[in-house]
């Protein structure tokens, strides 16, 4: 079951990034992201995570470990971790965030004239490595952001 919840949070994930990355930035396609990407995502995960923490689905504990988050401590987060149920959840947390996370760099690049092509390096990055992409992103569209907003009248 877990497997397969992966796979699956893993296809959604990678065609919301496809389309990011290669179809048109219509409003249709950035909808379709966001809904049927990251939201589809987040449903998962707020299922999931309800199911985890009352303990109502299995979470297939490794030997040693009940499987189980008992506290927002590090312990409770590695006893949760310490389960197939727990990396699923953690996961398909990292794939929402890392989405949502992609298609405001590529609304943010495209509003300041940011190339496809100079976008696709911090894209890639946010999806390999989603802080790393976003932080170079934040990086780079400063200088262009003040100059955008110096043209719009602001300071």
């Amino acid at each position: 079951m877990w497997q397969t919840l992966f796979s699956l949070t893993n296809v959604v994930a990678v065609l919301g990034w496809t389309a990011l990355l290669v179809l048109p930035r219509a409003a249709l396609v950035r909808s379709a992201i966001m809904f049927a990407g990251v939201g589809l995502l987040c449903l998962v995960y707020v299922v999931l995570f309800a199911l985890l923490i009352s303990g109502s689905v299995d979470p297939a504990a490794v030997a040693g470990s009940d499987g189980g988050m008992k506290s927002y401590s590090i312990a409770g987060i590695r006893g949760l971790f310490l389960s197939d149920g727990g990396i699923v959840l953690g996961w398909t947390h990292y794939l929402a965030f890392d989405l949502f996370t992609g298609l405001w760099i590529a609304s943010d690049a495209d509003n300041k004239g940011y190339s496809r092509f100079t976008q696709a390096p911090f894209l890639v990055a946010t999806f390999l490595a989603g802080p790393i992409g976003l932080f170079f992103w934040l990086l780079i569209r400063e200088r262009r952001a003040r100059a955008v907003a110096r043209a719009a009248g602001g300071r």
